[in-house]
């Protein structure tokens, strides 16, 4: 009696069947739901950047379109000479020629010393694992003014390093490491390589130390395993390391100001320099968004490159 109840109670179901219903799919009310709870779950942070990214972006843009008046005054308008001012003259270009350098130095430079440190801490088995990861990125907890003003000591006419070279005969006059672009890209270099670290280790998923077992296994050499597999495997997380590294150097403020004395043009130095000094808000806000305009550019190029990678 109770298995023709069930038997009726599921359609199509051959007699004396005694198996459960198979479950209803979704229908389109339950998908809709599922939909506007994952926008509603989305809406927080939409807000927070619209807040905290958007609106200010669009703020300095509109400020970029005024003009500089006479005795600092803000005319507010609807122009285009503050980027006019920017791309005829070739000071501010010489200026974003020298972001530019600097940031492939030290990008490239934080990348190669970055990269075996990475691979080590990916590879590595030790039950200190957590604790070298730990200490390679222990330099964050230290602030970057307080390190920038170590190398100031270390890279300095009476510092260290020329110190010791003086004592040794090797150079009669002290060697020009400071308040030049290369006491900024060094003191930048190992500023960042942290974050470069983070970056590799977390781009190194794809990398499969079995492949590299079977290509030794077959006669590969150890400089074709790398070159061949292991490099081509750890490529997206080599180009995240390089952009983040390469974003960060851009936008510094702090390092090339202190280490370059005042000497080191680049993009960050001079915008501060027409918002506090000359109070040229307009031509400010015009290279902050040719800045803006650079990291779209070289994210795009990233993204592309990965892409590349993914599909070969």
């Amino acid at each position: 009696m109770s298995a023709a109840k069930t038997t009726q109670g599921t359609p199509g179901a051959a007699p004396g069947d005694t198996s459960r219903p198979a479950p209803l799919l979704p229908g389109r009310g339950n998908r809709s739901r599922t939909r506007w709870e994952l926008l509603a779950l989305l809406i927080p942070g939409l807000i927070g950047l619209l807040l905290a990214f958007i609106l200010p972006v669009l703020a300095m843009f509109r400020m970029s379109l005024n003009e500089h008046g006479t005795a600092g005054a803000l005319v507010e308008t609807i122009s285009i000479a503050s980027y006019q001012a920017v791309l005829t003259d070739p000071f501010y270009w010489q200026v974003i020629w020298n972001t530019l350098v600097m940031g492939f130095g030290c990008a490239l430079a934080a990348v190669v010393l970055s990269y075996p440190l990475a691979l080590f801490l990916v590879r590595t088995t030790s039950k200190w694992k957590g604790v070298l990861i730990a200490l390679a990125i222990a330099p964050l907890l230290t602030s970057a003014v307080a390190r920038t003003f170590g190398w100031i000591a270390i890279l300095g006419d009476q510092g260290m390093i020329n110190s010791v070279l003086l004592a040794l005969g090797v150079v009669e006059t002290p060697l020009r490491m400071n308040n030049n672009m290369f006491g900024s890209t060094v003191a930048l270099v190992e500023i960042l390589m942290p974050y470069s670290i983070l970056a590799m280790i977390s781009g190194f998923g794809r990398l499969n130390p079995a492949l590299e077992e079977a290509a030794g296994s077959l006669g590969a050499s150890k400089f074709k395993v790398f070159t061949k597999i292991t490099l081509p495997l750890t490529l997206p997380g080599i180009f995240t390391g390089f952009l983040l590294v390469f974003v960060l150097a851009i936008s510094a403020f702090v390092t090339p100001r202190l280490m370059g004395g005042g000497r080191v043009f680049i993009l960050a130095t001079e915008i501060y320099n027409e918002a506090t000094q000359t109070l040229n808000w307009p031509l400010a806000s015009a290279l902050a968004m040719i800045l803006l305009v650079v990291f779209g550019l070289f994210i795009l190029l990233y993204q592309r490159a990965v892409k590349r990678i993914d599909q070969g």
